[in-house]
């Protein structure tokens, strides 16, 4: 992959997101934690500041320069945005001024999108691991290696790490120590995932769910070259495919 300097750029009058699954009903917090959110819906139900009145007004705030592409999705909390880049580091910036609060650098590329919880930073990326981060310092906290990339966004429920790797399966890791719970195999690489309900879905070459707790495969769907980041909002699991289709599953 060719590296080219690139911009992290914050589009804003203000940058505002909720983490609305993991927060009391009726109260917003100012954050985006990880990679699909409520009901694994990409909206904000607390963004009251921007509208079709004057989202036309947006301008530059700040930006900020690494040293190769970012292919990851931010995540925003308690103030600060954390991305991956491909420049082999994760970067944690002052959500208001862009400042570098501090970088911590793996050995490839982070495509990952982290996910924040707890105080903790989780991301993968292509020197195999899934690496806990400790939010405010970037000191690491544990790692897992797993048998190839890490390109998936990790996604944190109930005090576990749940994230796809390119050898084909799904993880489950302890959040606070980084120790297996289970593995489950797939039949591609491990993609972007969502979990809801006590189950998790994953597309990797089929679409899957799996039991959380467990691991155990529940049902899986064969959507053809090889199904994208499953989402799930009101009952219906939504999924793209490689081959051009969308996909909508519900229950019969």
């Amino acid at each position: 992959m060719k590296r080219i300097s690139s911009l992290v750029l914050i589009l804003c009058t203000c940058f505002v997101s909720a983490a609305w699954a993991q927060q009391p009903a009726g109260k917003c917090i100012n954050s985006w934690t990880q990679f699909h959110r409520y009901d694994m819906e990409r909206w904000n139900r607390c963004e009251t500041v921007l509208n079709v009145n004057n989202v036309g007004g947006l301008g530059l705030k700040w930006s900020y320069r690494t040293r190769a592409a970012q292919w990851s999705a931010p995540a925003v909390a308690n103030g600060v945005v954390y991305v991956g880049s491909s420049d082999n580091s994760v970067y944690a910036l002052n959500a208001s001024t862009g400042a570098k609060r501090w970088s911590y650098g793996t050995g490839l590329w982070v495509l990952s999108s982290p996910a924040v919880a707890n105080g903790v930073v989780y991301v993968g990326s292509n020197d195999d691991n899934v690496y806990a981060l400790n939010a405010k310092t970037g000191h690491k906290l544990w790692s897992y290696t797993t048998g190839n990339y890490v390109t998936s966004s990790p996604a944190v429920v109930n005090g576990v790490v749940y994230v796809g790797s390119n050898d084909g399966n799904v993880y489950a890791l302890n959040a606070s120590t980084g120790a297996l719970l289970w593995s489950s195999a797939t039949a591609g690489g491990g993609g972007a995932l969502a979990v809801a309900n006590g189950v998790v879905y994953l597309g990797s070459g089929k679409l899957y769910a799996l039991n959380a707790r467990t691991g155990t495969k529940l049902w899986s769907y064969d959507t053809g070259r090889g199904a994208g980041s499953p989402i799930v909002s009101n009952g219906v699991v939504y999924v793209g495919d490689y081959n051009g289709n969308v996909y909508a599953f519900g229950l019969k």
